[in-house]
């Protein structure tokens, strides 16, 4: 059975850094590429980065040159580093997995939703 839990949220100003973890149970987490999705109150979920199982990298405009996504296959964990963080940043972040970064998109396909942890841009 898939398990996966997010932490690290919280709250931080404008301009601030953050990063967020997810820890993933019961897949070959080495093999699937790794998403971090986002949903800000009143909004759809988002994809805002993945990788891949060789380390290649993806993510949408808004936040690119501020997130880095890793991953650590030793650990089964997956790392969101969000710098000059802006109060649209706001949302609940979850992690997911599939078999490739396009896969990721497939958002009706994707199942296995841990609770997300919080990130609250603010002053």
């Amino acid at each position: 059975q898939v398990h996966l839990v997010e932490s690290g949220g919280g709250l931080v100003q404008p301009g601030g850094s953050l990063s967020v973890s997810c820890a993933a149970s019961g897949i070959i987490f080495s093999q699937n590429a790794v998403g971090w999705y986002r949903q800000a109150p009143g909004e759809e979920r988002e994809l805002v980065a993945g990788i891949s199982s060789a380390g290649n990298t993806a993510y949408v405009d808004s936040v690119k040159g501020r997130f880095t996504i890793s991953r650590d296959n030793a650990k089964n964990t997956v790392y969101l580093r969000m710098n000059n963080l802006k109060p649209e940043d706001t949302g609940v972040y979850q992690c997911n997995f599939a078999s490739s970064l396009v896969a990721l998109t497939k958002f009706a396909a994707l199942t296995g939703w841990g609770r997300g942890t919080l990130v609250t841009v603010s002053s």
